[in-house]
């Protein structure tokens, strides 16, 4: 019975030990997987890559006036500059500057190189092509441009497009919500309900052409057409990121432009 007794209060003694111990462990802040920094990396290396369209967007703007419909900084960013295009060229050059400071104190110089942008630039010229040639069997149509504004604005325009509209609709608005089906939903309905809102997504891509002075005369052809490249830009966004969805939506609009 003494032994036993004993026993008992050392374990009594040596439990609080191990409670603060568990509790300690308990208060330390997770650490990121190294899969998970990888992945962060991917990520804020895919965003470098779009840097180039960037900038001849923001540079273009300002001297060829003109604006893709879904850019809510240039206008702000004047008017809030006092129309200083002085200012507005030291922001913009600025904006660049830090995001080549982060890659250098990131340690993610081989995020930007012209060998993986060159890559990246021949990959999202395929999938521009493919793009085109599907919607235009699924669809039974070509789209062209309805008044062809100059080679130079024509890139801009494109640029402008591709960068903006992709961070619209494939980022913000397929991307934000997927994000919250992941975390609510899983195995098959998760990505039912995934499959089904980027047909949604898509379908919203291509309604908002339609919409606006600038807009299109609506026909169920062109609607489709617009459809089906919605869905493929989503694709490419799904399995091959931000930056390859950017590339391929621009060079895509480049082409039809020019």
């Amino acid at each position: 019975m003494v032994t036993t007794e004993w026993a008992e209060s050392e374990g009594a003694v040596r439990c609080p030990h191990v409670a603060a111990s568990k509790v300690s462990e308990a208060r330390e802040p997770r650490r990121p997987s190294r899969a998970e920094a990888h992945a962060s990396e991917q990520r804020f290396g895919d965003v470098v890559l779009t840097a180039p369209v960037f900038l001849v967007y923001h540079l273009g703007v300002v001297f060829l006036s003109v604006r893709n419909g879904f850019d809510p900084i240039t206008d702000l960013l004047l008017s809030a500059l006092n129309r200083s295009l002085g200012l507005y060229l030291g922001l913009t050059f600025g904006l660049a500057a830090l995001m080549a400071l982060g890659v250098r104190l990131l340690g993610l110089t081989r995020a930007w190189n012209p060998g993986r942008l060159a890559l990246r630039l021949g990959e999202a010229m395929v999938y521009a092509v493919v793009m085109a040639l599907v919607a235009r069997n699924v669809a039974s149509f070509t789209l062209g441009p309805r008044v062809s504004p100059g080679p130079l604005a024509a890139v801009v325009l494109s640029f402008g497009a591709g960068f903006y509209e992709e961070l619209a609709f494939r980022v913000v608005l397929f991307g934000g919500v997927v994000w919250l089906i992941r975390r609510t939903q899983k195995g098959a309905r998760a990505m039912g309900l995934e499959i089904g809102w980027a047909l949604l997504a898509a379908a919203a891509f291509s309604a908002v052409h339609y919409v606006g002075s600038l807009s299109d005369d609506f026909s169920v052809k062109s609607f489709v057409f617009r459809l089906t490249c919605g869905l493929v830009l989503t694709a490419v966004y799904r399995l091959r990121g931000f930056a390859t969805a950017v590339w391929t939506h621009a060079l895509y609009d480049v082409g039809v432009m020019l």
